[in-house]
């Protein structure tokens, strides 16, 4: 079977409307067929409802894209493995995808659209299997992380350090799944705050989310001494390489700094120079957690300039507005290289401000809406 992006693209547009509706219907048949398979996933499935199809629209617009494609999904492969998602899985999956495709595809779907999606997933499944398979010879599923440090700095706001008990190699700008003891099977993502560190230790921000059962128990549950799981560092989002020398921009909303602190504290640790300006946003100056961190390395390091931006409190002593409002009362962006997190409203905000102002797509690095 070949590929055929178009007609799996076009198939999916008619299916993207009703997306809700074909997730409740994709687990419903796969759980039907293959209870066993009941037992990896969480007891609450909306979100990963959310996350299953997010990862699929992905997977279809990426399907010209063939090396960006193979990156993602190794990824998502080796992620899975700590979900205890084994090979002859995808077998099932793949059914009750085109159970599912078939169903809400309507007229729409003939055999040859079947057997594109059938070419599709079985391509995107093999990726899968593949980097699952050598990362299994290399690295454990999950790692068990002690919380060595639990401070909270703002209501609602924790940071906490992690020691994994084995080494965990990851990349600044790289995000990690956790899961608590309190609640079994679920997982959510937290950016890495720090760059690498000899003593293997890991910062997450973590902000407590109405209804968040894992950032709930992170931020109010969870003591020195506790254990967590984490899973293998994911996420795209890296410093600027060693011939590289522009000036850096990072726009942070909130915890969003989480991981651009680490590609700034990776970029003072290389030894270079560049200029670097740092904007970091919430709602009050209370909101601004670490900014007494921040003011600490800017005093070491002149090249850093750190602009706090608040965007509720008329009264604020200094920089008022939203991020993107901040961004451009600068100078030009242009020759910069920039990165971006935050509320996804102010993510895509800033990012389409800067493409309009001539910054190229390529220098601006972004990482994709996760949960909280």
């Amino acid at each position: 079977m070949s590929l055929n992006p178009r007609l799996v693209k076009e198939s999916f547009s008619e299916i993207e409307p009703v997306m809700g509706k074909a997730a409740a219907y994709f687990y419903g048949r796969l759980f039907a067929e293959s209870p066993h398979l009941r037992g990896l996933f969480p007891p609450a499935m909306d979100i990963q409802r959310d996350r299953l199809f997010g990862a699929l629209t992905r997977v279809v617009w990426s399907l010209d894209s063939p090396d960006g494609l193979r990156c993602y999904l190794g990824q998502l492969g080796r992620d899975h493995r700590k979900y205890g998602v084994l090979a002859e899985h995808y077998t099932a999956v793949g059914n009750a995808l085109l159970a599912t495709i078939r169903r809400f595809a309507g007229d729409g779907f003939t055999p040859e659209v079947e057997a594109a999606w059938a070419a599709a997933y079985t391509a995107a499944a093999n990726m899968m299997i593949e980097a699952a398979e050598a990362d299994a010879g290399t690295s454990p599923a999950w790692w068990t992380a002690e919380v060595v440090d639990h401070e909270t700095r703002a209501p609602g706001v924790a940071v906490l350090t992690l020691r994994p008990g084995a080494p965990f190699p990851f990349t600044p700008g790289q995000y990690v799944n956790v899961q608590t003891s309190r609640w079994p099977r679920v997982w959510r993502t937290y950016s890495i705050a720090n760059a690498p560190r000899h003593d293997n230790t890991l910062r997450l921000h973590v902000r407590a989310v109405p209804g968040g059962w894992v950032s709930t128990t992170l931020v109010s549950r969870t003591r020195v001494g506790d254990a967590v799981l984490l899973g293998p560092p994911v996420g795209t989002m890296a410093p600027p390489g060693a011939g590289n020398s522009r000036s850096l921009l990072c726009v942070a909303g909130g915890t969003g700094l989480a991981p651009l602190k680490a590609v700034v504290e990776h970029v003072i640790a290389s030894g270079r120079r560049p200029n670097i300006h740092l904007l970091f946003g919430a709602r009050t100056a209370a909101e601004l957690y670490d900014l007494g961190d921040l003011i600490r390395m800017e005093a070491e390091y002149p090249w850093l300039r750190v602009v706090p931006v608040v965007s509720a409190e008329p009264g604020y002593d200094g920089m008022r507005g939203t991020l993107p409002d901040a961004v451009r009362r600068f100078h030009s962006w242009t020759e910069h290289e920039v990165y971006v997190c935050g509320p996804p409203a102010m993510v895509c905000e800033t990012v389409r401000q800067l493409e309009d102002d001539g910054v190229p797509p390529s220098r601006i690095h972004r990482d994709p809406v996760r949960d909280p």
